[in-house]
């Protein structure tokens, strides 16, 4: 599964270990009589009903094995999580390693690499739902070799949302680079008989990220692991906050996919539950949950990762995890068939969405060498992604909610945006008028930031 066995992260590591061979790998994810993330997700866009994934990952092996077993008696959830540790995520192996070994606690997920593939079969063998590896890796080489040699059957990021939100100085061409190679064993699975999914990360930094540059990236990503090979992407979206222009998101998805990807790729829309400031109160954290599975039902998304009522506290209990995820599948049920959204205010926002990421994604996708073209336009701003982390976007950008709670553009900067597209945003936002302070777009997107704090009265004005 190594196509190039002799290349290592870090010159000074150990050897990586000996993998089962590709056939070997296909064979196990292929005959545990249990379904791959791909057949849930096909499964869900079939039915009409909404596949249901929390998050969770914890440092030791054996508690990692009783979460999973946890939540899946609890809730029976269609897919599992591996949620990776910070220092797997930047390949600092020896250290996850050590933690692992003396002090598993303090690691903020499981250490899959540190583990080792065998006992990630454990994990896999422990439930029946086929089990996601999310991470944000900007250089997931090694872990998505582990991860496929474990039997885990779908594998989250991309160069560019794995990359930016997270890291401040690692070049956007290493991460693409890397990908490219995650893809092309992708790619090398589905020839071998295994279809593994490749979820896309439009979460991002998850602040007020306006609809179309996540779809945008989301598209390029797709692209460019589409040209590799991989053949089921789950283009995953963050939950905004306005039902109309969440739900015109979700729509979206498939729309651009037949208008960017190859016919024979399938794409799933993914919604991940609000990933901002959570309430604190537990009646609104699942008041706010239940709002985000109604919202991935009325959008059509193929699958919900979900939040808990502990959001606001730190990492959930097992328990609360288990409670959201109930929560959330209530959204399913045919007797709220009667719940629908403004279908005029719906196509006004799928008609500039569409706009706006044709805009950003069509000189991109457009350049002979796609992946080049990323770079530079990050460099230059024509694609940008606010509050990022990362010297190699210019965040130019500035995002601000409108009185509906619309995320708009209150500062487009450089980005490949019609003038009329910019000009409706502005206009919403009530900023047409003419140029405003800093000093106030900053208290603005703070307010914004806390919406649904100042929405329950958690907070005053």
């Amino acid at each position: 599964m190594n196509r190039n066995p002799h290349r290592r992260t870090d010159p000074h590591a150990a050897p990586e270990p000996e993998y089962p061979s590709m056939a070997e790998a296909v064979r196990f994810a292929r005959t545990r009589g249990t379904p791959t993330v791909r057949d849930v997700l096909a499964r869900s866009a079939k039915d009409a009903v909404v596949a249901i994934q929390p998050r969770c990952g914890v440092g030791g092996h054996p508690e990692m094995r009783q979460l999973l077993r946890a939540l899946e008696s609890g809730a029976r959830p269609d897919v599992l999580t591996l949620t990776i540790d910070s220092h797997t995520r930047l390949n600092r192996f020896a250290h996850a390693a050590r933690l692992a070994a003396t002090d598993p606690g303090a690691l903020n997920g499981y250490p899959l690499v540190a583990h080792g593939w065998q006992r990630g079969r454990e994990l896999v063998e422990a439930v029946s739902a086929p089990v996601e590896i999310r991470h944000g890796s900007p250089d997931a080489r090694r872990l998505f070799r582990v991860a496929v040699a474990a039997g885990a059957t779908s594998f989250e990021g991309g160069g560019i949302s794995y990359n930016l939100p997270y890291c401040k100085d690692v070049p956007l061409a290493h991460s693409l680079a890397c990908w490219r190679e995650v893809d092309a064993l992708t790619g090398d699975l589905r020839r071998a008989g295994l279809t593994l999914d490749r979820e896309l990360f439009g979460t991002l930094t998850g602040v007020l990220t306006p609809p179309s540059i996540s779809l945008a990236i989301g598209v390029i990503e797709a692209a460019l692991a589409a040209a590799e090979g991989v053949g089921c992407l789950s283009v995953s979206y963050p939950q905004g906050g306005n039902l109309a222009q969440d739900v015109a998101a979700l729509r979206a998805i498939p729309l651009l996919a037949r208008r960017y990807l190859p016919a024979d790729v399938e794409v799933y829309p993914v919604l991940h539950e609000f990933m901002g400031v959570f309430p604190g109160r537990r009646a609104h954290a699942e008041q706010l949950i239940f709002y985000g599975a109604l919202t991935a039902r009325l959008g059509g998304a193929a699958k919900l990762v979900t939040k808990t009522y502990q959001e606001a506290l730190g990492v959930p209990d097992a328990r609360a995890n288990i409670d959201g995820m109930r929560l959330a599948a209530v959204a399913n049920s045919p007797l709220l068939d009667f719940v629908t959204v403004d279908a005029e205010q719906v196509e006004e926002e799928l008609h500039w969405l569409l706009a706006e990421v044709d805009d950003l994604v069509a000189p991109v996708l457009g350049a002979a060498d796609p992946a080049r073209a990323v770079t530079a336009a990050f460099a230059d701003g024509t694609l940008d992604i606010p509050f990022s982390a990362s010297r190699y976007a210019r965040g130019d950008v500035l995002p601000c909610r409108d009185a509906s709670g619309a995320i708009r553009y209150a500062v487009a900067g450089a980005l490949s945006l019609s003038p009329a597209a910019v000009d409706r945003h502005r206009r919403a936002l009530g900023l047409a008028d003419g140029p405003h302070s800093m000093r106030t777009l900053v208290d603005r997107v703070t307010r914004d930031i806390n919406h649904f704090l100042h929405l329950f009265k958690e907070i005053e004005p």
